[in-house]
Order: structure tokens, then C-alpha cells, then sequence
């Protein structure tokens, strides 16, 4: 054995050792073997010994040939094991879980590419059993593909191989049709299988019978077949089709074109976040030629080939890195666009923009060089959709960015302004606010890049401001409460998760809103959304550490104004929001600035701008803490002081923008002279203030044509003085509610008397004497009729201040208005100027055509607007011509004077008279308005107008016969206002009922002898129980005066707003505590008004959910309540119809019914009982029974099943057989309403039809209601039957219901008709039985009924012997002949 070399052997040691152990043969401790060179592959390995190089390799055992890596490395995927490698024992659903886990897993992320333009190769057909398997040796043999090739893997080397195959066997499939490619595509994942392909000629023989099929139909029965199957499919499975668009590449629509053409399910999303262009064919060919030329175009299309190399732009260098293979599918987007549509389509197409937020037609050929063409879906067409934008506004670049934001901002004021209702369908405002439009601008207001962030600004403008809106308000500002206006909040959600819950456990409004996230709250309310994103904050910043252009800052301030007429939590909000109020009025309020240097101002920054000053004016109309607030923290006061002193030409601005300054700061001290404050400083600038307003007058003396903006700040300025003399007149009565006030709040008394406004009224007296004489000349008319109304209105408030001061002279003041009535009222009513507005009341109403109030532009719940840039254009009261503002001060001035100068009345009759404000007033009975933020704004003002017109003629009536012949037209349209009214109208609503609703003078029938009419129509009555409508209807107008209280004081709860809305109405300023009006949520008062006192008093009483009545007794005072409720709807019902038919005849059915629910003994009593009955036979009337329909549920209630479920219950427990509560319970019994309530009748409760005992001369319905049409209604016919033959039925006991019941068994069991099976079994049932029956009575009944007749004993007249047709019929059943009725 040879030892082991050792350290200390010197090289002559090891070679003598090496020598022995070869010559020993012996086995050596390692191998020298001749390894591969993986890199190189097989051809390589070979080469050493080709080459006789010889290798040595030296290898260890156990070692490893490669190093271990520290960390564990992800295995090698191979592109054939999941297909190669199975095992027998492996479950196949095993299979399929591990690898697809759900459905949506495959449906989200696999992206097919379109291989609908390459044609698909089938496999080879060989006689072996399984694919051939590529060997080595194979690979090897192929020596002149090797050398082609050159060094490749095994794996390279059979991907080539597999394409080669396909291309071999595509060229072989070119010729095959494009029929038989589509179907050959469910075998292209085969390849490496044998299938059984007897499967593909059925398949092409259902195909072919399908196309053979669809060519002998028309085209309206393939859209009627696509619909059928549409209705078939799960919706959830076409959504997802519909959503998978083909990709709208050259290549791929060259083959699947036409069939995306005829695809029924490629039709328009319902839901999609961009609406759809509306295209329609011209009419200029026949549809058959307009389809063949569709179908040319496509065919076009797809004759195109792929691209070549040589075809491109740039030709491919061998140097480039990757670039040996030119893939064409890859550069397709280099080819020249395709041209579009030739002629418009049917087929709904994605609309498209352009940068300003035109819309661009899908037909319309642009040149590339504007830039709008892309590589989108659609290449060839040019434009942006929406998608496409809110894809580019998240783009790093900022130049997208800011191109894709500020095109959402045009497109956003196209919107609002209606330019795509005609030619889109939906809308876009909702498309983009449901795709997330207000995080998007909340995400780019935080933008880094000033372009970005100034685009944002610009789109949140266009989205939330509309200027048109802000200019009708402006104008508005100085009409009879122009500062009144409505918090834009959207209309409020019923939460239904708190129903049946208890107060104490139902979550408040705050709680509920701090659980909302920021989504929920935007879809609701954007505004209120906006806030929740801490929008305030970023606006703050950007003004006050960006300093934008002068455009960007007038965007963000009128943001804040829109955000500001919100409601009061948002001027709060903005108010509260640190550093955002001072930097406004630091920046842009400063109290001395340096003039501009030029035209194109750079920077608003330190100079004055008119919408800071705006802004602040709104935020104090929306209270008096913000007004407060605003004067004083803010510095108010100051800038009140700088700005009303300076003339505006010396105010170092642009002319416009000095005057709409001055304007903005008067109208500012108007609302706080509104509210009582800041009246310190109108003493300080008394000289000030005068000299304007005598300027003002020079000015319109003056032949020339004053500008609109010198007037409006005219009309401001009478603003403020009228708002001050209505401050003053109040100092006494807070002076002298201060001493007798005792430590109980109190307003303190203003610092402005009434000495101080004294000096004004012959200024404005002679001024409105100029303005009469100035109508006559055509330069002056238009200024004089704008500033009239403003005048009118001071005078107004002077006189009525006046008569409750402790200096008022009666007799001075007599004759000042006189001598005012003779030479400015009179001449201004007689004026043509005059006649002429009032002419155009009816035309230019919002009552009397509701049409003038839709929308201009889009309009969406979550963002109210008042939609005025349809109103500003239209001949409308909001117009701006209007024909409101003049004749409501006008009138208000009048009223005025009539209750302090009685005298005067008449005088003013003819205004009344006239016949445009007849027909006005005429066309406003029966009116329904409708009521939304479009169109409450200028209802409010109308309804003053309307009012002031009645109150004027309520004081005519009584000195004016002319007039007064016209009373019942005054007294129909104060009913119909009364329900009109607005939130914040309370006070109107009050003084209608008070003075006008419950007047004798209007009622003339009362005195006509209308009372003698009723009664003689009532003779022809036979039921003699109750007394005539004409008795009760005079007892109701002497009870006039009690029902006026009974309904005042069921109108109490609205105290508050009642004097809320009269503090307001009558300028006691120091009481005002906001001029934004209550939430709009309709109407002050329900519609229903008249039925209140009766539904109180069910509401107070209540029932338990059985229907039992409580054992509590009724209030005191109800019944008498209760009969002055009944005797004014009867006063209603017979003189004024007109009045009620807002209400339905159901709902009016039902709030009668409270009479019986109410109590167990409120019907029987006999006021109650006798006008009950009167109101009952109005209803069954035979007009109003044909209007009455029990299908719909009433107002309040689920159904009318539920209550019908109630009287029922209630009738079986206390009714005692009264005849009227049983009228009540037969009137849903008619044959015509739903059989459930008959049904229940005689199932549930048959006991009642013991006590039901109406007769049939009591009955008001005709009989032939309850038994015609025949009843088709099997179990009821059963329960019919079964009540008449056990008894619980007689005629003695409920006359009506048996002979409803013999006249419909009798027509069912000798029916000829061809029915069902079941329903043939029943009718041979009940007339075998009827024939057997041992009451004599009752079978003769059912077997000789002839006719129902109401006069008769029996309800119905009978046969004297069964008719011959009868008989057989019998005979045939039972068995037996049957002679005269006799067995």
C-alpha cells in the first residue's frame, strides 16, 4: 500500500511515488472525466474530441458541482411541465382549484391578445396512439438546420421547431373561410393531442343552418330575437361581455370588424362613466344601401395586410439591440391613422373632446397637427373621451396633467351651460362626479406644479359656480326681500334604519354624518363633500403661500361664495378656517394701494377686487353672528368707512371694477343695516350718503343713458337707506320694550333715531316725481323703470315707520299721501309703460307655465343650482326685463297706504280691474307649480306679488261693487296660494287665513242664495235621516270665524316660523336673524291643509297595531274641532271644488275614514254624523266615484289595504250597525277594486255582514258597480257560496252583500264561457249544490236571478220559471229533467 505524501517530501519524493503507483495498476482516488460546456451546447461538447484536445476535469466525491446559495432561489419554470407532466392518482378538480382559484382571478387579469386576423393550424393527424417525442438524436441529424441555426439550446430548438410547424400549416389554411377560422379556434391549444374531430362538421352544420336562418329574417326579427335573448341571459354576464371591447387596432378590426358591427351585446353601458354620442343616419339612401355601404367599409378594412418592414417609418439597423426580428404586431401604431366613419352610425359611440370641451363627431376628418389624435382604443378618431382624461390627470408628466384638467374644466362649463343635452345621452356632470371628478380636483388642488394646481382651481369653478345664477341674484338684490334667499343644500334623504326605533336610541345627524366617509357624503352633497376633503385649508394655502394669477384668485373667491350660499354651517366654516378670512381681506381689501401700472394686471394682490368685497356680503346674509363677526373682528367697519367715502373715480382702479366695488360695499352696510348694525356708521357718513343719492339723481335727470353699473349702485344705495329707516323707526319700540323688559333679553335699542332719517323723504319724493315725468322720454324710460322700484320701497318703509312713532302728525301725514297718490301712484298705474308689464303676467309667470322652471343646462340632486341661464335669456320674472320687481314694490306701497288712508282705496281700483291681472289671476286657479331650487327662488317673489294683489282686492270688495263681483275669483286663488307658499312665507301664510281665507265678502254665494240652490237639489233625496246640504252650509258661514281659530290654532306649531318670517317680511331689523330662508323641502303648508284638524286628532288619539282604539277618552274641545273641519270641507266641496283637487279622492276617502278611527262614538254624534254624510255623497258622486282610485296608495299611508284592515276591525268592535260607517266599509267593495279587500270580508271578518245593514235606498253607489263585470275570483265565489248557505249572509241582515253575492254565483254557475279546468269543476260543483240546497229561498234566488235592480225589495228582479237555456244546463248536470224550476 503506498503511503501519503507528507509535508516534508521533496519534489524527487514525489515523482518517485507517482512512478510506483503506475506501475502498481492501482485505483486512483479521483477521475478525470470529459464534461460538456452547457453554455455551448451538444455541438460544442463533441468538438474536444473531434479535435483530439484533451480535457482533464477534476472532480471530488460528495461535492457538489455548483456552489449552494444562501438563500433559497425560486425553481425553474418550464414552458411545457404543467402540460407534459401528469400523474394518474391527481384529482383533476384538485387540479383546477390549485391553479384557478376563482373565476374572477382569470376574468381580471388575463388580457387575450386579438388573434382573430391569424388563421389557426390543427394539428397533423398520425396513426400513432401519442405525439411523437423529440429525441436528441433527432435534433442532432438535422445538420443542415444546425448549421442554419447555429448554437442553440434543445429548448430554442423546439419552440422553432413548433413555429415552423405553424407556419407551414398556415399556409395551407389561407384559403379556408373566415366561417370555418372562427370555429377552428376552439382546438388551437390541441397541438400536442390527437382529437376526435367528428365534433367540427357538426359544429359547421349548426352554423351553416344558423346563417341560413338569420338570411331569410328580416332585420326587426333579429333585434326581437336579440331581445328575447337578452331577457334570457344572466344581466351580470352581459354586463361583463359588454365590458371586454375589442381592441380597435387596424390589424385586429380588420377581421373581427363586421361581427363587432352586428354584435347586439357590443351595445352601450347603461352605467358607463362617459356618456355615449348619439348619432342617427342620414335619410338620404334606404337602409338596405346604407347597411351595404357600412359593410363596404368595413370590408375594406379588412383586406388590409399587416405591416412590412418596409412599410415603416425608420428602418430597423442591425446594430440595434433586440431589433434582428422586426415584430409587426408591435408596430402597428406606426402606420398612417385610418380615415373615419364616412357617414354617421345607429350604433352608440364614446363621445369625444377637443381641448376647449367641444364635442368633436366621430365623422369629422381633423388634421394630426391639433394634437388630439393618440394611440387610444380608438386611434383614428380624434378627441379625448372622459376616460381618457382621468387616465392623463394621474400622468407623471406635467404637462398632461395640466392639459387633461383644464380640458375637464371646459368640458365641465359646457355642461352646466346644456350645449351637449341635444347630442349626448345622459348626462356628464353625474358621468364624472359618479366616476370620482371632486377627489380628482381635491387631488390636483395639492399639486406641486402651479399649472396643475390653476387648472384645478379653474375646473372646481366650472364645476361648482355658475355665473348666471350669481348675476340674477345681484339682481334681485334690491326687490322686496331680494336678501332673502335659499340655502343651496340638496334635497334631504329619508334614513328609513331609524324606522320604529326609539328616540332615545336613534342616532343624531352629527353622529350619523362623522360615520359617512368622504364617497358617501360627496355622492350626497358636493359641497358639503368638498368641506369634509379639507378643501378650505388648500384654498387658504394657495392664496395666501402660492399668490396664483389674478385668474386663479377671482376662480377661488367665487368658490367661496357658491360654498358660501350652501347654508350657514358653510359660511361658518369659512369664517372659521384659520388665516383664510384675513388673508382675503388683507390681500384684496387693503385700505390704500398704489395704482396700476397697466392694463394686463400681473397680480391682484394688494389691490381692491369686487368679489372679495361680494364674498363678504354673503357670508353676512347668512346671520347675524357672521355679520357681527365680520364688522368687527375682521375689520369690517374700516373697509366699510374707505370704500363707501371714495368716489369711485378716485379709486386708482379700472372704471367697472371702482364701481362694482362701491356697489359691493354699499350692498355689504345694507345687510348689516338689515340686522340693526353698524347704524353708527351711517350717522358718520350722513353728508356722504346724501350727496350720493342727490348725484344719483342729477344723473338720471340727465339726457344721457346712465350705465348699468351706475344704476345698480343706485338701487344699493336705497337699499341701505331703506334698511336704516326701518332701524330707526324701531328704537322706540326697543327703547320702550328696554324699560319694560324687567332682566328679561332684550334687543338693545340702535344708535340711529328717527330724527335721523327724516331729512330723506322729500329727496326721494321728488326724485320718484323726476322718474314719472321720465318715462314719457325713450332715453330715459329704461333707467327710470329700474330705479322705480327701489324708491317705491323706501317710501314704503317710511310711511309704515312713521305711523308708529310718537311724533306722527295723522292729519300732515293724510295729506302727504294724497298729494303722493295724485302725483306719482295714479299717473305711474295709468302710464302705458305700466300697462305694458302688467301685460305680461300670465306669459311670464312661473305659476302659470311650470315649463319655464326645467333646466338650461344639466343639473344633478347633489349640486342644486337655481338654473338661470335659461331664465336670464327668456321673457321670464327673471328676466331682465322683468315685470316682478316694479309692480310687487308698487303694490307693497299701496297696501301701505290703504291701511293708513282708507279713503285712497278706491282710487286704485282700476289696477285691479285691468284685464291682465284678471287673466292672470284667472290662470293661476288650478295651477301646479312645481317646486326646486330652479324655480322656488322666483316663486318666492312671485307669491309676494300674487299676494299683495289679493290683499288689495280683499280691501276693494267691500267699497267697490265692480270688484266685488270678481270676490269668488279672489277667494279661489288665496286657497291655491295658501298652498304654494315657501318656507320662510310663513308670515303670508298666517295673514291669508287670518284676513282673506275665512272672509264673508269673499264667500258671495253665501249671500247669492247658493245656500237655497244646494237645498232644492237635495229634495230629490229620499233618505230623509239626514238634513239638506243648503241648511248646513248656512250654518257654516255663520261658524266662519270659529273655524279661522280652530285652524289657527292647529297651525300653532309653526309659531316660530310665523314670526321668524314677519320680523323679516315687515323690516323689524333688529329681530332679523338670517336672511338665508329655511331649507327648501316644499311647501309650508301640506296640501291637505283643510283635513288637519282631523288629522291631528287620529295623529294625538292613535291606534295600536291590531286596529283596537285606546281606552283613552278624546280631548276636550275635538268633537267641536272635528265639525268646524267637516263644515269648511263642505264649504269647500260645494263652492270652491277647484280648491281640493291638488288632493286625490283617495286620499280624500282616507282622511275621512279618521272620522270613524279617531274614537268609538266620535261618528255617532249627530253634527259629526250629518256632515259626514254630506261630505260621503260628494264623494260618490258619479264623476268623482270614477276618479276615485283605491289602487294607489294614498299620501302617508303604504296602501289602502291598511287602512280598509283597520275600519274593518274597528267597525266589528264599535259600529253598532251604523248605517253610515257602513257605506263606508261597502265603497271598496265595488267590483272594480282589488278582491283582497272583498276577501277579507268574507274571510277574515265575515261576523261583520250580521251588522252591515245598510239597505239599498241608503246606499249613494248604483248597485250595478258592485255586481258588473262578473266575478272571476274562484275562492271569493267559495266564500260567497259558503256565507249564503251557512247563514252568515241574509238578506234580512245585509241586503246589499246578498244581492251582490246571488247576482255573481248566479252568473258564474250558468256561465257559457270556455274557462280552465279547475274553474269548469267548480262551476258543475256549486250549481250541483245549489241544486240540492234545502233553503227553497235561496235556491230559487241563485237559480232564477235576473237583473240587479236597486229600487226593488230584493235588490234584484227574478225569473217566474228557469229559462230554457238554464235548464239544459242544469239537466245536463244533474241528471234529471227540470221543468219551472222543479225537480
Amino acid at each position: 500500500m503506498l503511503r501519503r505524501p507528507k509535508p516534508t517530501d521533496s519534489e524527487a519524493d514525489l515523482l518517485r511515488e507517482q512512478q510506483e503507483l503506475l506501475a502498481a495498476r492501482g485505483q486512483s482516488s479521483v477521475a478525470v472525466v470529459k464534461r460538456p460546456d452547457k453554455r455551448r451546447g451538444d455541438a460544442a461538447a463533441a468538438e474536444p474530441h473531434e479535435q483530439g484536445i484533451q480535457r482533464d476535469v477534476v472532480t471530488i466525491e460528495d461535492l457538489p458541482d455548483e456552489l449552494p446559495t444562501l438563500t433559497p432561489a425560486p425553481p425553474k419554470k418550464s414552458r411545457f411541465k404543467q402540460e407534459r407532466v401528469r400523474f394518474e392518482d391527481e384529482d383533476p378538480d384538485e387540479r383546477l382549484d390549485r391553479h384557478d382559484t376563482h373565476i374572477s382571478a382569470v376574468l381580471s387579469r388575463i388580457i387575450e391578445r386579438d388573434t382573430s386576423a391569424v388563421p389557426v393550424s390543427l394539428p397533423c393527424i398520425t396513426g400513432t396512439a401519442f405525439p411523437k417525442v423529440l429525441h436528441r438524436s433527432v435534433m442532432d441529424s438535422e445538420g443542415q438546420e444546425r448549421a442554419l441555426r447555429g448554437r442553440k439550446s434543445i429548448f430554442a430548438r423546439q419552440i422553432a421547431a413548433q413555429r415552423a410547424k405553424k407556419e407551414d400549416v398556415q399556409s395551407l389554411n389561407d384559403s379556408e373561410t373566415r366561417d370555418r377560422s372562427s370555429v377552428s379556434r376552439h382546438v388551437e391549444n390541441m397541438e400536442t393531442e390527437q382529437p376526435d374531430f367528428s365534433w367540427l362538421t357538426k359544429t359547421m352544420k349548426i352554423h351553416e343552418e344558423n346563417q341560413s336562418k338569420l338570411k331569410t329574417m328580416s332585420q326587426s326579427e333579429i333585434l326581437e330575437e336579440q331581445r328575447k335573448l337578452l331577457a334570457q341571459l344572466d344581466p351580470r354576464l352581459v354586463e361583463f361581455v359588454r365590458s371586454r371591447k375589442p381592441q380597435r387596432t387596424p390589424g385586429s378590426e380588420s377581421a373581427s370588424g363586421p361581427v363587432q358591427r352586428e354584435d347586439f351585446l357590443n351595445e352601450p353601458l347603461p352605467n358607463s362613466t362617459s356618456p355615449e354620442l348619439d348619432h342617427t343616419t342620414e335619410a338620404q339612401e334606404s337602409q338596405r344601401e346604407t347597411m351595404e355601404d357600412e359593410e363596404e367599409d368595413e370590408n375594406q378594412l379588412v383586406v388590409q395586410a399587416p405591416i412590412t418592414e418596409e412599410e415603416l417609418p425608420i428602418k430597423p439597423q442591425k446594430e440595434w439591440l433586440h431589433m434582428d426580428k422586426v415584430e409587426s404586431e408591435k408596430l402597428e401604431w406606426t402606420r398612417d391613422l385610418p380615415a373615419p366613419r364616412k357617414q354617421s352610425t345607429k350604433k352608440a359611440m364614446q363621445a369625444r373632446f377637443d381641448f376647449a370641451g367641444t364635442l368633436i363627431p366621430p365623422t369629422k376628418d381633423l388634421p394630426t397637427h391639433l394634437g388630439l389624435h393618440h394611440h387610444g382604443e380608438e386611434p383614428e378618431l380624434a378627441g379625448y373621451s372622459l376616460q381618457e382624461l382621468f387616465l392623463l390627470s394621474r400622468s407623471q408628466l406635467n404637462q398632461q396633467r395640466n392639459l387633461a384638467v383644464s380640458t375637464l374644466a371646459n368640458v365641465l362649463a359646457k355642461a352646466r351651460a346644456g350645449e351637449y343635452i341635444s347630442s349626448l345621452k345622459g348626462s356628464v356632470l353625474s358621468s364624472l362626479l359618479d366616476a370620482g371628478l371632486l377627489f380628482l380636483l381635491r387631488f390636483s388642488l395639492d399639486d406641486s406644479v402651479k399649472g396643475v394646481m390653476s387648472a384645478a382651481v379653474h375646473a372646481l369653478r366650472a364645476l361648482l359656480v355658475s355665473s348666471d345664477d350669481e348675476e340674477c341674484l345681484d339682481n334681485a338684490f334690491p326687490w322686496l326681500l331680494g336678501m332673502a334667499t335659499f340655502p343651496l343644500l340638496p334635497t334631504a334623504q329619508e334614513d328609513e334604519d331609524d324606522e320604529g326605533l326609539d328616540e332615545t336610541i336613534k342616532e343624531t345627524a352629527r353622529e350619523k354624518e362623522e360615520k359617512k366617509t368622504d364617497h358617501d357624503v360627496a355622492s350626497q352633497d358636493v359641497v358639503k363633500g368638498f368641506l369634509k376633503m379639507q378643501g378650505l385649508p388648500r384654498l387658504r394655502y394657495i392664496l395666501e403661500v402660492v399668490r396664483p394669477s389674478p385668474r386663479v384668485v377671482l376662480d377661488i373667491l367665487e368658490v367661496l361664495i357658491r360654498i358660501a350660499r350652501h347654508s350657514t354651517a358653510a359660511a361658518t366654516q369659512i369664517l372659521a378656517c384659520p388665516r383664510l378670512m384675513n388673508t382675503v381681506i388683507s390681500e384684496f381689501l387693503p385700505c390704500s394701494w398704489a395704482p396700476a401700472t397697466s392694463q394686463a394686471l400681473s397680480s391682484l394682490y394688494g389691490l381692491p377686487v369686487a368679489l372679495a368685497m361680494k364674498l363678504l356680503r354673503v357670508l353676512a346674509s347668512a346671520g347675524r353672528h357672521a355679520c357681527a363677526r365680520i364688522l368687527n373682528s375682521l375689520g369690517g367697519k374700516e373697509l366699510l368707512s374707505r370704500f363707501v367715502v371714495v368716489e369711485p373715480s378716485e379709486m386708482l382702479l379700472e372704471t367697472g371694477e371702482a364701481l362694482r366695488c362701491s356697489t359691493e360695499a354699499l350692498r355689504l352696510f345694507a345687510v348689516a343695516a338689515s340686522y340693526g348694525q353698524a347704524c353708527n356708521l351711517y350717522t358718520d357718513l350722513y353728508p356722504v350718503l346724501v350727496k350720493r343719492l342727490q348725484a344719483g339723481n342729477l344723473l338720471c335727470a340727465s339726457s344721457e343713458a346712465v350705465p348699468f353699473l351706475e344704476l345698480d349702485r343706485i338701487k344699493a344705495l336705497m337699499v341701505l337707506l331703506t334698511r336704516v329707516t326701518q332701524t330707526a323707526g324701531s328704537h322706540e319700540e326697543l327703547q320702550r320694550g328696554l324699560v319694560s323688559a324687567q332682566g328679561t333679553e332684550c334687543p338693545p335699542p340702535p344708535p340711529v333715531v328717527w330724527s335721523h332719517v327724516t331729512g330723506l323723504q322729500p329727496t326721494v319724493i321728488s326724485s320718484l316725481k323726476g322718474f314719472v315725468r321720465a318715462l314719457d322720454g325713450p332715453a330715459q324710460m329704461s333707467s327710470a323703470l329700474i330705479l322705480l322700484p327701489s324708491y317705491l320701497l323706501y317710501i314704503e318703509a317710511y310711511y309704515s315707520q312713521l305711523c308708529v312713532q310718537s311724533s306722527f302728525q295723522p292729519v300732515q301725514c293724510l295729506q302727504e299721501l294724497e298729494s303722493l297718490t295724485s302725483d306719482v301712484l295714479l299717473p305711474l298705474i295709468s302710464h302705458q309703460s305700466m300697462q305694458n308689464i302688467t301685460s305680461r303676467f300670465r306669459s311670464s309667470s312661473m305659476i302659470c307655465n311650470p315649463g319655464l322652471s326645467a333646466a338650461g343646462g344639466e343639473v344633478v340632486p347633489s349640486l342644486p343650482g337655481l338654473g338661470c341661464s335659461r331664465l336670464k335669456t327668456s321673457s321670464t320674472m327673471a328676466g331682465p326685463n322683468t315685470p316682478l320687481s316694479l309692480p310687487t314694490a308698487l303694490l307693497y306701497l299701496l297696501n301701505t297706504i290703504t291701511s293708513i288712508h282708507k279713503g285712497l282705496t278706491k282710487k286704485f281700483s282700476h289696477l285691479i280691474l285691468s284685464d291682465s291681472v284678471l287673466s292672470y289671476l284667472q290662470s293661476c286657479i288650478g295651477a301646479m307649480p312645481s317646486v326646486s331650487h330652479m324655480s322656488a327662488w322666483i316663486l318666492h317673489h312671485e307669491h309676494h306679488l300674487l299676494y299683495l294683489l289679493l290683499r288689495l282686492a280683499h280691501k276693494l270688495v267691500p267699497v267697490d261693487p265692480e270688484v266685488a263681483k270678481h270676490a269668488a275669483l279672489f277667494h279661489q286663488v288665496s286657497l291655491a296660494l295658501v298652498s304654494w307658499l315657501l318656507p320662510g312665507s310663513e308670515y303670508l301664510a298666517h295673514e291669508l287665513m287670518s284676513v282673506m281665507t275665512f272672509s264673508h265678502c269673499l264667500l258671495p254665494e253665501g249671500v247669492d242664495g247658493e245656500t237655497e240652490v244646494a237645498a232644492l237639489a237635495e229634495l230629490q233625496l229620499k233618505d230623509r235621516t239626514s238634513p239638506a246640504v243648503g241648511a248646513l252650509l248656512r250654518d257654516a258661514l255663520q261658524h266662519l270665524p270659529s273655524i279661522r281659530g280652530c285652524y289657527l290654532t292647529h297651525l300653532a306649531h309653526l309659531e316660530s316660523s310665523v314670526l321668524s318670517s314677519r320680523d323679516r317680511y315687515l323690516g323689524r331689523t333688529p329681530f332679523v336673524s338670517s336672511h338665508l330662508l329655511p331649507e327648501l323641502t316644499g311647501p309650508s303648508l301640506p296640501t291637505d291643509w283643510p283635513f288637519l284638524p282631523l288629522i291631528s286628532l287620529y295623529e294625538r288619539m292613535g291606534l295600536s297595531a291590531g286596529g283596537e282604539q285606546q281606552v283613552e277618552s278624546l280631548p276636550a274641545g275635538s268633537v267641536q274641532s272635528v265639525t268646524h273641519c267637516l263644515q269648511w270641507l263642505l264649504v269647500l266641496e260645494s263652492w270652491r271644488e277647484q280648491a281640493l283637487t291638488v288632493v286625490p279622492p283617495v286620499a280624500k276617502l282616507a282622511r275621512l275614514a279618521c272620522v270613524f278611527l279617531c274614537s268609538s262614538d266620535l261618528f255617532l254624534e249627530r253634527p259629526v254624523q250629518e256632515l259626514t254624510w254630506a261630505l260621503f255623497r260628494g264623494l260618490t258622486r258619479p264623476a268623482q266615484l270614477e276618479a276615485l282610485d283605491l289602487g294607489s296608495p294614498p299620501p302617508g299611508l303604504a296602501s289602502f289595504h291598511d287602512l280598509y284592515s283597520a275600519l274593518l276591525a274597528q267597525y266589528e268592535a264599535v259600529s253598532f250597525g251604523d248605517p253610515l260607517f257602513g257605506c263606508f266599509m261597502l265603497l271598496p267593495l265595488q267590483r272594480r277594486y282589488s278582491v283582497t279587500m272583498r276577501l277579507a270580508v268574507f274571510g277574515e271578518h265575515v261576523g261583520m255582514l250580521r251588522s252591515l245593514g245598510v239597505s239599498l235606498q241608503q246606499l249613494p253607489i248604483p248597485l250595478e258597480k258592485f255586481t258588473s263585470p262578473m266575478e272571476d275570483s274562484l275562492p271569493l265565489l267559495r266564500l260567497y257560496f259558503r256565507a249564503l248557505v251557512t247563514g252568515a249572509l241574509k238578506r234580512n241582515w245585509c241586503p246589499v252583500l246578498y244581492a251582490v253575492a246571488v247576482a255573481h254565483l248566479n252568473a258564474f254557475i250558468f256561465s257559457q264561457d270556455e274557462v280552465a279546468e279547475e274553474k269548469e269543476a267548480a262551476r258543475r260543483s256549486l250549481l250541483r249544490k245549489t241544486y240540492y240546497l234545502t233553503d227553497e229561498v235561496l235556491k230559487n234566488h241563485l237559480l232564477l236571478f235576473r237583473l240587479p235592480q236597486q229600487n226593488l225589495e230584493l235588490g234584484f228582479s227574478t225569473y217566474e220559471q228557469l229559462p230554457p237555456i238554464r235548464a239544459r244546463r242544469l239537466e245536463s248536470i244533474v241528471g234529471k229533467e227540470v221543468k219551472g224550476g222543479e225537480r
